[in-house]
């Protein structure tokens, strides 16, 4: 930075043939104020390593988490995992992994498989109810340099992670009648929605949609609808407005720029946020997790793909771009913003050249091309603009 100041001052001092009254972005002053950002001081011991509770999973996820955790050993960031091995057909979760995730308060995981109709229950849902992580967010927005239908997509989808349609309670009356009952209630309605608007305030964002089908369902939906009008209330510089979800679909598709944040019950948000990523990009490139009180799981963001398919893992062409977004996203919740930025901007600056991209993005890269070309990215500093 030393050697910087020196040619700086002299431009700054130097008489200006023709003053502008406003800089522009070649401007030397606007250049030094883009450069400069006020540091992070951390406080005594947080440099310490964390403990982060690792699950590969199944299909594509032990090639995507070891993406990550190379990435990780190259930036010499402050954490460990420790790796316990859990499979989509298993009855429950082993003990030892929840108590993991307990004492490690957070986890890093690759995608479950759930089987469907028959089988056990999702693995998932069970991690989400035992630790009580009761808000799933994923952001869909669209990478520099990947060409997408929509421009200006930046949406974060905020789903309430516990109860609703994803209950659990289903029975069958008489044979060749099914029913399946769905939950909802004012605590869990109440605390989803706090979260949303607290999540727009400490990230200024400016508007938050409630998704919802109370013209329908209207004590279900309805009890949704009430709760996240109360909390609005608190909220009055944030723009709140509602949607029924069959219209908010095709809204997404039509001008999915119109939305910022949107607050949803559990089945809606799963629909939406899948609908969000492939507009933005795909599945393979959404970050997201799962957050309560006192436990995170960081995972792909849509669920859609996160397992992927045989050929996939063969050929070892999974795409670890969602994954190490997601861990960016992980890095901040431990407070290491610096290594967060490292990851984040070098993941980006790969999707931007273009050079190395999985087939889902065009490109024919495997998982271990992608994660040495992030890697080499590591490091790089952008070039001064002066």
């Amino acid at each position: 930075m030393a050697r910087r100041s020196t040619p700086l001052l002299r431009r700054l001092l130097s008489p200006s043939p023709s003053p502008s009254p406003s800089p522009s972005p070649s401007h030397p002053i606007s250049a030094a104020v883009s450069r400069r950002s006020v540091t992070y001081m951390p406080r005594p011991g947080d440099g310490a390593p964390r403990a982060v509770t690792l699950i590969p999973g199944d299909g594509i996820g032990p090639l995507v988490t070891g993406a990550v955790r190379q990435v990780m050993e190259a930036m010499h960031a402050p954490v460990y995992f420790e790796t316990y091995e859990v499979r989509g057909d298993m009855p429950t979760v082993p003990p030892e992994v929840i108590e993991s995730i307990r004492r490690n308060k957070v986890c890093l995981k690759g995608g479950l498989a759930t089987p469907v109709g028959g089988g056990v229950s999702s693995l998932n849902v069970q991690l989400r109810k035992e630790l009580d992580l009761y808000a799933s967010l994923v952001n869909c927005f669209n990478l520099p340099g990947l060409p997408t239908r929509h421009e200006n997509v930046d949406i974060v989808v905020i789903r309430e992670n516990t109860e609703g349609e994803y209950s659990g309670l289903e029975h069958e009356v008489v044979p060749g009648v099914v029913e399946s009952l769905k939950v909802i209630t004012k605590f869990c309605s109440e605390r989803i929605a706090k979260y949303a608007f607290e999540y727009a305030y400490l990230n200024n964002r400016k508007k938050v949609t409630a998704v919802h089908k109370a013209n329908i369902m209207k004590l279900a939906d309805g009890l949704f609808l009430e709760s996240c009008r109360e909390v609005a209330t608190k909220y009055p510089g944030i723009q709140y407005n509602e949607i029924i979800v069959d219209n908010c679909c095709m809204q997404l598709v039509a001008k999915p720029e119109q939305f910022d944040v949107m607050v949803t019950p559990n089945l809606y948000g799963n629909l939406v946020a899948n609908t969000a990523a492939g507009i933005a990009g795909g599945t393979g490139v959404m970050p997201g997790g799962n957050v309560g009180q006192g436990h995170a799981v960081f995972e792909q963001g849509a669920s859609a793909g996160n397992v992927g398919n045989d050929k996939i893992v063969e050929q070892k062409k999974a795409n670890p771009v969602a994954l190490l977004l997601s861990s960016a996203m992980m890095l901040r919740h431990l407070q290491f913003p610096s290594f967060a930025d490292r990851l984040e901007t070098a993941v980006k600056r790969v999707i931007a050249e273009g050079k190395y991209r999985t087939k889902d993005l065009g490109g024919s890269s495997t998982t271990q091309e992608v994660t040495d070309a992030v890697i080499a990215q590591l490091d790089q500093r952008p070039m001064p603009r002066f």
